[in-house]
């Protein structure tokens, strides 16, 4: 069964830090894009990073959100420092098709096509 599955979401107060983790089941290859979104409550989903080739960071967790993966355990993970209200969020995990080899310039939305239930991070201040 092809699924993806978040978890490591939590409640922290305002600069503290929570890591995510994502793992894709199903994917016979080690070769595709994989990111990050999250939406919260009265807002459409936005993108946070995204990694193939390369990794592309949304303007507003640069410096704080580090995006990495494991290939061989097809995991990806995001270390969530300096954690701000604004933060607060359900997180999705998402990958591109198997296979692809993933060249992001940006962070689309539609280049994925598999999605998490995703895991919820609430920051207090």
């Amino acid at each position: 069964q092809v699924q993806v599955v978040e978890s490591g979401g939590g409640s922290v107060q305002a600069g503290g830090s929570l890591r995510l983790s994502c793992v894709v089941s199903g994917y016979l290859e080690r070769k595709y894009g994989m990111g990050w979104f999250r939406q919260a409550p009265g807002k459409e989903r936005e993108g946070v990073a995204v990694s193939g080739s390369y990794v592309v960071y949304a303007e507003a967790v640069k410096g704080r959100f580090t995006i990495s993966r494991d290939n061989a355990k097809h995991t990806l993970y995001l270390e969530m420092n300096s954690l701000k209200p604004e933060d607060t969020a359900k997180y999705y995990c998402a990958a591109t098709e198997d296979g692809r080899i993933y060249f992001p310039t940006r962070i689309d939305e539609s280049d994925f096509v598999l999605w998490g239930q995703g895991t919820q991070v609430t920051v207090s201040s």
